[in-house]
């Protein structure tokens, strides 16, 4: 009750200076609300290069994503920010051009001008876990949120996908209809077609990783869980991988950045805390083996065509609470274990299916083929004809 009642008058703020500023004049702007950043930045990065528009990044209090590169105006989201918050209201209110990369409960208050458009550039290539309407938490909330829910979804006039495994999801999961669909590819995912970006990205990694040496890397990089975001429960077995695998490997932790966590200091030199690097695509491109569980993460990690171990640990509680795809088990394309005496036993009996891989990658990844910022630059700003299997018109 108190959440709701505090979302309530959150929102009522919100409607009534989105309100007042929309009178303003409104401008040619994009402005874009980043929680995760890495799809706005490379989406940002391409369009300055075809206008000269006006580019405004909001960042929420979870977005740790670097922008400067992009020289662009950045405003803190938050409302304990109270002028930068209402200065960022009067952009959402003003623009031309609204880009998001998650659900923004504020949208439900926000009715853009008739020749506004509002892209979502979702955080994600592929889905594991069921969300929006597919939530199975959606059964325990009230009758105002759900139609909230569905008010901020009826906000997106487009979002991005990669495959049309996605599209389906979205449909599914946020109610879209087919002309709702821009399959122009993840830009995000362009730099791994990017000979020279990657040889500049794994310099720089390997400068400020000196102290793995000539080890390999093992990524780990869970998920979250709702009952840990405060206080995330590391479910490895740190000795044990430290004695089966230190001499080969070392262990990269990255847990989700929506989590709070500690990790022992034991292990320094096998063991490294990565949460600093904001953009998840880069530790990936020198990363030799991932372990996740129910991220979206392998989606991405798929097109390098490099090994991966699930680790569900508590596979049938996160089905209760979480709900995942159908078949999890046996759509992972890489062995589904829950120990970490299975995961060390993966790793030195090479227990990987590289063909199940590159299928995985096909069918996730269809349309992000290194070209994705420039295919969604030119649907932003009309400056290419699009082919119509890229983008539904």
């Amino acid at each position: 009750m108190a959440r709701e009642l505090g979302i309530t008058l959150y929102l009522f703020v919100f409607r009534v200076f989105f309100n007042l500023f929309k009178r303003l004049p409104q401008k040619k702007k994009t402005v874009c609300v980043a929680s995760f950043g890495d799809n706005i930045f490379y989406a940002v990065r391409e369009l300055q290069k075809r206008s000269n528009e006006e580019i405004i990044i909001l960042k929420d209090k979870s977005c740790r994503f670097d922008f400067d590169a992009l020289h662009v105006k950045s405003i803190s989201f938050a409302i304990k920010h109270p002028f930068a918050f209402l200065l960022s209201i009067y952009h959402l209110a003003t623009s031309t051009t609204i880009m998001i990369d998650t659900y923004y409960g504020f949208l439900d208050v926000t009715r853009f001008r008739k020749n506004a458009r509002c892209i979502q550039l979702w955080h994600a290539a592929g889905a594991l876990k069921q969300f929006g309407l597919q939530d199975p938490s959606i059964a325990e909330r009230s009758q105002r949120a759900k139609n909230r829910f569905q008010n901020v979804y009826s906000r997106f006039d487009y979002t991005v996908v990669g495959s049309d495994e996605m599209a389906a999801t979205f449909k599914r999961c946020f109610g879209l209809t087919e002309d709702r669909i821009v399959r122009t590819g993840v830009p995000r995912t362009d730099i791994f077609f990017d000979d020279h970006e990657k040889q500049r990205i794994l310099y720089d990694l390997k400068q400020d990783l000196q102290a793995i040496g000539d080890r390999k890397i093992i990524l780990y990089a869970p998920t979250f869980r709702k009952g840990e975001l405060d206080h995330f429960q590391l479910a490895l077995d740190i000795h044990m991988m430290y004695q089966s695998l230190a001499n080969e490997y070392v262990l990269f932790i990255k847990p989700h950045p929506a989590v709070s966590y500690s990790i022992e200091d034991s292990y320094k030199d096998f063991v490294f805390d990565v949460s600093k690097y904001s953009d998840t695509n880069h530790l990936l491109l020198i990363t030799d083996i991932l372990i996740t569980d129910y991220s979206s993460i392998p989606f991405e990690y798929a097109l390098l065509e490099k090994p991966m171990i699930f680790f569900a640990y508590d596979l049938e509680k996160y089905k209760l609470s979480n709900g995942l795809i159908d078949d999890y088990e046996n759509q992972m394309p890489g062995p589904v274990v829950s120990t970490t005496e299975e995961i060390v036993d993966a790793i030195h009996h090479n227990k990987f299916d590289y063909n199940k891989i590159h299928e995985f990658s096909e069918q996730w990844n269809t349309y992000s083929n290194g070209e994705s910022s420039k295919q969604l630059a030119a649907f932003l700003t009309d400056t290419e004809k699009k082919p119509k299997e890229k983008v539904l018109v």
